[in-house]
């Protein structure tokens, strides 16, 4: 299983995002690169890096691709199905992880659960609380698009979020997570994933397939 460290940045929530973008150049990028299903082996170039603050984690992509498409216009709709960045977190390493999954246009489905069934949608207001700046724009469009694309997505998601986890920080924890990259109707159809993922099908819920995220506390790796 693969390991990542994150750092923490002295960046509050609502700051300007020129301000996060500062604050996030000190973490490295990761690359969302692993083909797990042959037949789907159309592979776009995808970064990740994530931090966390005092009240908030952060989260960029940045993707390569040749199709892009933003139809899901709504929150909680089928954004999978377009050009579409993904991370899954458990933030204590237990049973209960959160899916966050985004369009390019900044378009989120939101839920937590144990697995890819009985999934719980938090309430629309905790939605609003996730900021996302995504560098096409904020305007769906729902006719696939084909070129040379290349697009990024920075995204704040509060702790109060978590909220099967109230009063959750991640300072000196570890988690487990995976980060996704899927476009499920596009002309190229793909699933690739951080860490690897033993299935006969594209499925990304496999917690057991998660990779190991440890947050420092004061500069350093606590085990």
């Amino acid at each position: 299983m693969k390991e990542l460290t994150v750092k923490k940045v002295p960046v509050a929530a609502d700051a300007a995002w020129d301000e996060i973008k500062s604050a996030l150049a000190a973490s490295e990028w990761n690359s969302i690169d692993v083909i797990n299903w042959p037949e789907f082996g159309y592979r776009p170039q995808v970064q990740f890096r994530l931090a966390y603050g005092d009240s908030a984690f952060f989260v960029q992509y940045r993707v390569k691709e040749k199709y892009i498409r933003a139809r899901a216009a709504e929150d909680n709709g089928r954004v999978n199905l377009d050009a579409c960045v993904e991370i899954f977190i458990s933030p204590d390493g237990g049973d209960l992880y959160y899916s966050l999954e985004s369009n390019c246009a900044g378009v989120v489905l939101f839920n937590v659960g144990e697995g890819r069934h009985n999934r719980e949608f938090s309430d629309p207001e905790l939605l609003t609380k996730i900021r996302r700046l995504p560098s096409l724009g904020r305007e769906p469009f729902a006719e696939e698009r084909t070129g040379d694309f290349e697009w990024e997505l920075l995204l704040m998601l509060p702790y109060e979020c978590l909220f099967k986890h109230p009063g959750y920080t991640p300072e000196g924890k570890q988690a487990k997570a995976n980060f996704f990259k899927c476009g499920d109707e596009l002309t190229e159809e793909h699933y690739l994933t951080w860490n690897p993922i033993k299935a006969e099908k594209p499925d990304y819920h496999r917690p057991e397939c998660f990779g190991t995220v440890k947050f420092e506390q004061d500069g350093l790796v606590v085990n």
